[in-house]
């Protein structure tokens, strides 16, 4: 998605004699000038929501209305949300907010449409409260309408595991770490006899994300105040994972990167920690693979990684028909239809006790109880908070345990350099 200040008019020659026709194009703000007088919302999104097809149930049930998705790569997404934002132009009608932005965003409320003064307020109740509250300004307007939740799980290749002579059943693959320490001695021994260019994760900063997601404090305190150098439970993930690098079990992928979408089509590693939202990705990445993956428990049992929001930017021409159209996507109803079709964990709490949901398994996961599975952990979640800026020092993070996988510095420099970076993110 790149920055747009001002609107472009695109003139398309229907044929050579045919009538120039001049059609305004859909802006990043939408646009009400096309053919039939149509309200025209753009819908900002990064990765996978789910929404295809219950926009093309929208468009239906709305025949006035014509939605368009936009999609970009999850920082860039964010990154130029800011942009727009400050210059007024170039937001779409709807933009998601991932849970690590989130509070970035909510620090300046005046930019969004406060939903509350839309009906939001009457439908509070429908998520999770601390979900509800993660969204809300200092002054108490509500930004955004939560989408889902991430909660945690692993997922491993069956196939891989068998090779490697580890059990495949997912209880007993459960069994097999109760901690992270017992995880990564589990991948000690998946390595001793591991096929020929399979390593056991995926990379380290995937890894160090569900560590650092069930530490009681993260990357902030409650004063928004920077805690990653202070932290013991975030330095003692780190060296977790970076003695994992060091042992040779990560295939040295960063999340989110063409070169990982790869390493799931060819195979090249056997776990990867899997939010619900991470399941859509697997499918989308590896689609032949249908079967071979399963699910099994966190190490460490518990903790959430990701979750989104729908807000509404003020600069939208149509901020009513924007609001309810995030309304209804966020709704209970849409929020089962996302879990069911591509995994993305609901943070309506109506919906974990819905037979539907808790009996709902994945063909494409060998028939996982992922209903159970995540709904139980969601039961469970004790939420963590976000500080201003914790997206950005997640990607800190990332970037850092990647100069220890990519051989340019030990876990112990590395740790170094990532205190010092992420003291200068304001």
């Amino acid at each position: 998605m790149r920055p747009k200040t001002r609107n472009r008019r695109i003139r398309l020659l229907a044929g050579v004699g045919a009538t120039l026709v001049a059609l305004t194009a859909v802006s990043a703000c939408g646009d009400s000038g096309a053919a039939g007088g149509k309200v025209k919302l753009s819908l900002g999104l990064f990765g996978n929501f789910g929404y295809t097809d219950l926009i093309k149930e929208y468009q239906a049930a709305h025949p006035d209305i014509e939605i368009t998705e936009r999609t970009a790569a999850y920082s860039d997404h964010h990154k130029n949300l800011a942009a727009h934002l400050a210059t007024g132009a170039g937001a779409a009608d709807v933009e998601a907010i991932d849970t690590g932005y989130v509070a970035q965003f909510k620090a300046t409320p005046d930019k969004f449409v406060d939903l509350n003064t839309v009906g939001g307020d009457k439908l509070k109740d429908r998520w999770l409260g601390w979900k509800w509250a993660a969204s809300l300004g200092k002054g108490g307007q509500q930004i955004g309408y939560g989408t889902d939740v991430g909660g945690l799980a692993i997922c491993y290749r069956r196939d891989l595991f068998k090779t490697a002579g580890l059990p495949e059943d997912r209880d007993a693959v459960s069994a097999l770490w109760p901690t992270w320490q017992a995880f990564f001695e589990a991948g000690k021994r998946f390595q001793e006899k591991a096929p020929n260019g399979v390593k056991f994760m995926d990379g380290g900063p995937t890894v160090l994300n569900a560590i650092v997601g069930q530490a009681p404090q993260g990357y902030y305190d409650q004063n928004d105040q920077v805690i990653v150098g202070s932290n013991p439970a975030l330095r003692q993930g780190w060296d977790l994972v970076a003695d994992a690098v060091k042992a040779n079990l990560s295939a040295g992928l960063l999340y989110s990167t063409p070169q990982w979408n790869t390493g799931f089509t060819q195979g090249q590693f056997a776990t990867v920690t899997c939010p619900a939202w991470m399941m859509t990705k697997i499918k989308d990445q590896a689609p032949d693979t249908a079967g071979k993956w399963d699910v099994a428990a966190v190490p460490g049992g518990g903790g959430n990684w990701g979750g989104s929001y729908l807000t509404v930017p003020k600069s939208g021409k149509h901020t009513k028909e924007a609001a309810e159209l995030a309304a209804w996507l966020t709704a209970p109803e849409q929020q089962a239809k996302v879990f069911t079709s591509k995994g993305l964990l609901p943070s309506a709490p109506s919906l974990y006790d819905d037979p539907k949901i808790t009996g709902y398994t994945n063909p494409f996961f060998n028939n996982a109880p992922v209903g159970k599975v995540f709904t139980d952990a969601a039961k469970k979640l004790n939420p963590q908070y976000q500080g201003p800026k914790a997206g950005d020092v997640q990607t800190e993070f990332g970037n850092a345990m990647q100069r220890v996988e990519q051989g340019k510095q030990d876990g112990a420099a590395a740790w170094q350099q990532l205190v010092g970076d992420v003291a200068k993110i304001k």
